[in-house]
């Protein structure tokens, strides 16, 4: 059962490592692809797209329905990997402290 106090005691030092958090977190990018990299998708940390590169091999006007499936597969891939890497900051920065039912 989680002591309230236990938090409290800890609320400095968890409000340092978030406020590093969301600073790591900005700083942040992944590309995914799809199609063997016909299609790339970079995203940041807010899984925000920053940039989309599409090979001209992959624009047919007769196969839109591909493309569509390549970019949505590639921007799937990115956010993946987005999440991976919060997964790993959350993990490093938030390990040293603590905190009840965090489970790092």
């Amino acid at each position: 059962m989680m002591n309230p106090f236990d938090l409290l005691k800890n609320s400095g030092a968890i409000k340092e490592q978030a406020e590093k958090l969301q600073a790591e977190m900005a700083a942040i990018t992944a590309e995914g692809s799809s199609g063997g990299k016909m299609v790339t998708v970079t995203l940041n940390g807010k899984f925000e797209m920053q940039n989309i590169h599409l090979d001209p091999i992959c624009v047919d006007n007769r196969d839109v329905k591909m493309l569509e499936d390549l970019i949505v597969a590639a921007h799937r891939d990115a956010l993946t990997q987005v999440q991976e890497k919060i997964k790993e900051k959350s993990a490093s920065l938030l390990g040293g402290l603590n905190i009840p039912g965090m489970g790092f």
